[in-house]
């Protein structure tokens, strides 16, 4: 029996059989499957893809796992033109677990879910690290699930993220891309998040919000002096409050205050700000300044190894990493960083040492198995790097690395790997046979 929940809206689904006389046309990143995979799947359910929409198409499918918006914040051209040919009667739109659930299809959706790590992401969408981490502390992206400090991130909620910011810095309005959220909604549903990702983005950079910890600058996450907990008269300081959303607005630290009142976590909060915004040096101070109250920290000393990496201090970064694994011995992330910059050094036993390591704690960390193949081919040991490719590829189908991944397989194991992912876990209702 499927798990998909087809609205009455649809319940034409329930009867039909197969895609035969239908030509599909999708739009948007499928969670299920890639396009073309999907266009094969059309074909045997005996229908015709397409890769356009036009008056002969009868079925546009929105993937799950990315918007279809352009760049200039409209939807896409080809759920544009299938909206005005569903309004003639000539085509139907369906979100991609109805298509499934169409051809007597099931998924568990939680399971087929991508889920990626900040390592992972930054090859796939050429966002920095740093980055990724600056949209998870200001609550923009949530990890799914963290293991050992590693976080795992869906690949929507992070390109919905990209996507969001993009526009917005190519100047397209907050009205003009929840209006197409909204256009979305009455075809795939769930924008809450997306719009939710929207008001933290639209917000001015110099507007900051309360919560139960004090003053947080929503666009980054960086932590400021509450100015309400400082005594009035010894520090007084004008407050300017936004009465309808109940903000605060910025100030700048005034010189006179006190060292004494900023915190570890202040100062780790100021660290954050000024290597978000490419002061280096900055950030590198503030989190000494932070752990100089607070040096157990093992998430200060991580960002500070990463500074001083940024700023090309390699042997510094690696003593700091050392430090992190110290007082945290199954901190993957500063592990995987040990095992990288080995290798750059071309320490290949010690960085092969560290990703064995990692992979002891945590079997299925995607770019341990990566880092760790791609050490072994520099060793020469390419039996067992061979083997490392194959477990990356179980995590990822579309990225460089997973590209990368099968070329070496190919070269040297005569492996002629294909390069798009078979559909995972997905079971017929039918006769219990996984499509081809």
């Amino acid at each position: 029996m499927s798990d998909l929940n087809v609205p009455d809206h649809l319940d034409f689904l329930k009867s039909s059989p197969c895609l035969k006389g239908e030509r599909v046309t999708f739009t948007g990143t499928l969670a299920s499957m890639t396009h073309r995979q999907a266009h094969e799947l059309v074909e045997e359910y005996g229908g015709q893809a397409t890769h356009s929409v036009s008056r002969q198409t009868t079925m546009l499918v929105i993937g799950e796992e990315g918007w279809p918006l352009e760049e200039n914040g409209q939807i896409s051209q080809k759920l544009g033109l299938a909206e005005e040919l569903q309004a003639a009667g000539q085509l139907r739109i369906l979100h991609e677990s109805n298509w499934l659930y169409l051809m007597g299809i099931q998924y568990n959706r939680d399971e087929i879910r991508r889920l990626y790590t900040p390592a992972m992401l930054q090859q796939l969408l050429d966002i920095p690290t740093h980055t990724i981490r600056a949209w998870e502390r200001a609550g923009l992206i949530r990890p799914v699930r963290k293991i050992y400090r590693l976080p795992y991130f869906d690949f929507e909620e992070v390109t919905t993220a990209r996507k969001l910011t993009d526009m917005l810095k190519a100047g397209v309005s907050r009205q003009e891309i929840e209006k197409s959220l909204q256009s979305l909604a009455k075809h795939v549903g769930g924008i809450d998040r997306p719009l939710a990702q929207l008001d933290i983005l639209e917000r001015d950079s110099h507007l900051f919000y309360r919560d139960h910890a004090g003053l947080l600058e929503p666009r980054t996450g960086q932590r400021v002096f509450d100015f309400e907990k400082l005594d009035a008269e010894e520090h007084p300081v004008e407050e300017l409050v936004d009465r309808e959303q109940n903000d605060i607005l910025a100030f700048e630290v005034p010189d006179h205050l006190p060292e004494r009142l900023w915190t570890p976590e202040d100062w780790f909060d100021e660290g954050c700000q000024q290597m978000d915004e490419g002061d280096l040096a900055a950030a590198i101070e503030a989190f000494r300044m932070s752990l100089i109250e607070d040096y157990n920290s093992p998430v200060t000393h991580f960002h500070l190894a990463e500074a001083l990496y940024r700023q090309d201090k390699v042997d510094a970064a690696l003593e700091r990493y050392h430090v992190v694994v110290e007082l945290d011995h199954n901190y993957i992330e500063a592990w995987t960083q040990i095992g990288c910059l080995h290798a750059e050094m071309h320490e290949y036993e010690e960085s092969l040492d560290a990703f064995d390591l990692v992979i002891r704690i945590h079997p299925d960390c995607p770019e341990a198995h990566w880092f760790r193949g791609d050490t072994l081919r520099e060793l020469g040991q390419i039996e067992d790097a061979i083997e490392s490719w194959r477990s990356y590829l179980k995590f990822d189908q579309r990225g460089p690395w997973a590209e990368m991944a099968r070329q070496y397989l190919d070269q040297y194991a005569g492996e002629e790997v294909p390069s798009e992912a078979q559909p995972i876990k997905i079971e017929s209702t039918d006769n219990g046979e996984t499509p081809a």
